[in-house]
């Protein structure tokens, strides 16, 4: 048993009918390149075979009576592998269009709460002879970095290769009573009033804000000063998705022609998709859209127990720039002021907070929010979460057959309805677009525009030589 943590145990409180709190991974498979002769039941036999090596995908929530506490996680005696792995069709012809609409649909769905948080549909067929899995795990079980350590769990350098299995046969643990947990809730409530502590923290960090605003620093984009557009309105249950990839060294050579991060150059490649969708739709504005960027706090944070130890810093766009070169200056100048003060904030503020959270309270405050369309009624916080998250930079082979493409898609939020994950995956970095379907209707134009704009900045970054 395993009690989750206030951040981790906030995606299951803050998930609604219409915000779903999964994440969800697209993986193409090419049993061809690597000489893998593939079937489905060898390929879940094969995951069947590591699943002792990633021992959280057998644990499922069992929440505390009267949600006295945060839930924890128990070992699922009722554990059935063909659930959570299953094969499935794909409309003819079989190509990108039709896997985008059969991801979508799959993230449209919630998650079954009773049963481990992770699911695997298997699709084959796609695109000739290759293989599509479609995998969905639940926000409080993974965040970018677990989610990528759990993987390479299932994943090795060869093709076809398995890691020998363990002796032992798994044996659920037992789980632990009703009685116990209210028992500890309550012998933990007391630890509730360490709230009272993170105030002056709190108050010292505004400050810290107000004063390098006072000296004219450039810094963090506020919160709720984001203009507004289509997507920034409440969101539906359904789904829309598109991905893309584009060279890895591309975007290493317009990053190294302008002396900037390539989170940079992936913050403006993103900026100038929005840019030319918006223009397309009469519908960009004079100011700069705002992302929320989150930021991997494994290696900073001080807390070793949870899974999600993340932070966000808000980075502006650059949209209402037309020039791409000037675009990156600006943004690569934007996300050095912003890190200045996320520094400020420092790397454990969310997980400090939200082991606090009233379970009661932040669901009912979830669904109030979400059944009023409250999104709509307040200034918009940020227009979207942008996330580029770091891959592998060499060929794998996903339970022995080779990855082509690994296309990432986080969640969507009322008031923001767009989420662009990137990945970087042995040459290419891989695109994974997802919106609220109703939002973003013509979700494929995104994906579609990701080449255009990393060629113009690819000749600003020559044109500098």
């Amino acid at each position: 048993m395993e009690r989750l943590t206030g951040l981790d145990a906030s995606f299951l409180y803050l998930e609604t009918g219409t915000q779903h709190l999964h994440v969800c991974a697209l993986l193409i498979l090419d049993p061809a390149a690597g000489g893998t002769q593939y079937s489905f039941d060898t390929f879940k036999a094969e995951l069947g075979r590591r699943l002792p090596l990633v021992p959280q995908m057998r644990r499922r929530v069992h929440e505390v009576p009267f949600n006295l506490d945060h839930p924890v996680w128990v070992e699922d005696a009722n554990f059935d592998l063909d659930y959570h792995i299953r094969r499935i069709g794909i409309p003819s012809p079989g190509g990108r269009e039709q896997l985008a609409g059969l991801v979508g649909d799959i993230a449209s769905r919630p998650m079954d709460r009773d049963r481990p948080l992770w699911q695997m549909n298997v699709v084959e067929g796609f695109d000739g002879d290759k293989i599509a899995v479609i995998c969905k795990y639940h926000h409080a079980a993974v965040d970018g970095v677990t989610g990528t350590s759990m993987m390479m769990h299932l994943c090795d350098l060869e093709p076809g290769s398995s890691p020998q299995e363990p002796a032992e046969q798994w044996r659920p643990e037992a789980e632990p009573s009703d009685w116990k947990l209210a028992a500890e809730a309550l012998v933990n409530l007391p630890n509730k009033l360490g709230l009272v502590g993170m105030m002056p923290k709190t108050l010292g960090m505004v400050a810290g804000f107000v004063q390098r605003r006072r000296e004219n620093k450039a810094g963090m984009a506020l919160p709720l000063t984001a203009p507004r557009t289509p997507f920034n309105r409440a969101i539906t249950p359904h789904r829309a998705v598109a991905f893309t990839e584009t060279n890895l060294d591309a975007i290493k050579e317009i990053k190294t022609a302008f002396g900037v991060k390539v989170n940079d150059v992936v913050l403006t490649v993103v900026a100038g998709v929005l840019r030319a969708y918006l223009e397309k739709h009469d519908e960009l504005p004079d100011r700069s859209l705002i992302a929320s960027v989150p930021v991997s706090t494994h290696d900073d944070s001080r807390h070793t127990d949870g899974i999600n130890k993340v932070s966000t810093m808000f980075s502006r766009l650059g949209t209402d720039i037309a020039d791409p070169a000037e675009r990156l200056r600006q943004v690569a100048e934007f996300n050095r002021g912003a890190k200045d003060e996320y520094e400020l904030i420092g790397a454990d503020f969310l997980q400090d907070w939200s082991k606090y959270a009233p379970p009661n309270t932040f669901q009912l405050a979830a669904r109030v929010y979400s059944s009023l369309k409250l999104a709509e009624r307040h200034p918009v916080v940020h227009n979207l979460v942008v996330s580029n998250v770091p891959g592998p930079p060499m060929p794998l082979y996903f339970l022995g057959v080779r990855v082509d493409g690994m296309y990432p898609f986080g969640p969507v939020f009322h008031g923001a309805g767009l989420t662009v994950t990137v990945l970087s995956n042995n040459d290419d970095l891989d695109f994974g677009f997802i919106a609220c379907k109703e939002l973003v209707p013509d979700i494929e134009a995104l994906a579609e525009a990701v080449p255009n704009v990393v060629d113009e900045l690819l000749a600003a970054a020559r044109a500098l030589s």
